[in-house]
């Protein structure tokens, strides 16, 4: 089976296929990989639009986004985890942002879309004949007001706007052939109150968001998708058990050039900061990927973060107020390696 990571998708439908699984992935589903194939999925489905052009061919990409409303945001087609995206303010940027963009895409294609104003959010169902059985709303905040994830946290939203979220996330996974199983969408809410689906990712989300889930209301999507894959019933673990909100934290290098991890604040050799951090009220879970002596990146995709923080309370902001005590405890100090960039 593919967890949150959208490569091994295509085998896993094929190996189902090859070897009669009780589960396959639904071929359907792999559409979500073109984000140009995805937008026209989403118009099938009714929901709101923006401009886009996407091409293999630069030149038509650079002559074709010269007519869309900027800023525009330029990306590969089939990428992912913010690899290759940059925000276009003015035409004279496109050929450069190209270029870049076609650098981290497989088919070479490009896609330029109008950049979407409102408030960013990542929505997290699981699917069960049809239905949405568990959905979680996210507000996201983006490194230094970029596009790489830096904290997700429960949201707070009238009703009627959960409803709606719900019920348009829940047609396109049924137009994806996601029956049941997880999916994952950016989404931004306008001032309209109308959502602009970005994009999706059909699969569990990354960047430990199953552990937030958890946090929050103490299901176990790792657990459904194994049982799910195996035929088996998945529904009992995706029964909440409790009913907080929960944050994460991602954490990566203070730096803009690669450097090597120092010591984490607060330690020397031992791991003194993390336990302190663990015994914050609320937090739930806190993961480094990094020890001292290690080369980092800059966090300028999500494959470059270091670490991760967990954390639930009564409300986003009680979760949020706890990853700034943990975070406190455990930033990185990182030394800039000479010559790098």
């Amino acid at each position: 089976m593919g967890g949150a990571s959208d490569a091994a998708l295509a085998s896993w439908h094929t190996l189902g296929l090859r070897y009669g699984t009780a589960y396959v992935y639904p071929k359907d589903a792999l559409a979500a990989g073109d984000k140009a194939a995805f937008h026209a999925i989403a118009a099938s489905c009714g929901v709101t639009g923006y401009g886009w052009t996407a091409s293999c061919d630069p030149d038509e990409v650079v002559a074709k986004s010269a007519g869309l409303r900027f800023p525009l945001v330029v990306k590969p087609v089939d990428g992912s985890g913010s690899k290759g995206v940059s925000r276009v303010i003015r035409p004279d940027g496109l050929l450069a942002a190209v270029a870049y963009a076609r650098s981290y895409s497989a088919s070479q294609t490009v896609i330029a879309e109008e950049f979407v104003q409102g408030r960013p959010l990542a929505i997290e169902v699981f699917m069960r004949d049809g239905r949405t059985v568990l959905t979680c709303i996210k507000d996201k905040e983006f490194v230094n007001g970029g596009f790489v994830v830096r904290r997700l946290r429960t949201t707070q939203l009238p009703l009627a706007t959960r409803n709606q979220l719900e019920a348009t996330v829940e047609r396109l996974c049924r137009a994806l052939g996601i029956v049941n199983g997880p999916a994952n969408f950016d989404a931004v809410l306008g001032a309209d109150g109308k959502e602009r689906v970005i994009e999706a990712n059909t699969r569990l989300g990354g960047d430990g968001v199953p552990r937030l889930l958890a946090a929050a209301y103490g299901v176990d999507v790792v657990r459904a998708l194994i049982a799910l894959a195996l035929g088996e019933p998945f529904g009992d673990h995706l029964v909440p058990t409790r009913a907080a909100h929960a944050a994460l934290e991602l954490i990566g290098s203070p730096l803009a050039v690669e450097g090597e991890l120092i010591a984490w604040e607060g330690e020397l050799i031992a791991w003194e900061g993390v336990a302190e951090a663990r015994s914050i009220p609320g937090i739930t879970d806190v993961e480094l990927y990094v020890e001292p002596g290690d080369r980092v990146r800059p966090h300028d995709q999500s494959g470059h973060k270091i670490g991760l923080l967990v954390a639930a309370g009564p409300s986003p902001a009680d979760a949020s107020s706890a990853l700034d005590a943990a975070g406190a405890l455990i930033r990185p100090i990182v030394r800039p390696i000479k010559g790098a960039k």
